[in-house]
């Protein structure tokens, strides 16, 4: 799944507490998976981020020497517009985009 992709809001918003736990009836268990996913889109944002700037990069022994790169800039500025990775995972949530199970309720039923 593209992260970029996702219609989440950038600025903060308030949502529907019933509207949140509805799929798990626990407020609890729906903010852990939901966090779970924001680490997910972070890790994912963060390693796509570091190959892009790594194109840029210059390796110089020399610390006097700062190169101001406009394409590094660029992408860095488009990452920084992105909506934050918990925003991303509410919405994914709210979207049922998540996929999660219950391993306890799988184990008792066996």
């Amino acid at each position: 799944m593209d992260v970029k992709k996702i219609d989440a809001p950038v600025n903060t918003t308030t949502i529907d507490k019933n509207k949140l736990d509805a799929p798990t009836d626990n407020i609890y268990e729906a903010i852990s998976i939901i966090a779970k996913r924001a680490t997910q889109i972070n890790s994912e944002i963060k390693k796509e981020l570091i190959e892009k700037l790594d194109e840029f990069a210059t390796y110089t022994d020399s610390l006097d020497e700062i190169f101001e790169n406009k394409e590094q800039i660029e992408v860095s500025k488009f990452y920084e517009g992105l909506p934050k990775p918990h925003a991303m995972a509410v919405q994914e949530w709210l979207e049922e985009k998540i996929y999660y199970r219950n391993t306890k309720e799988e184990s008792q039923d066996a």
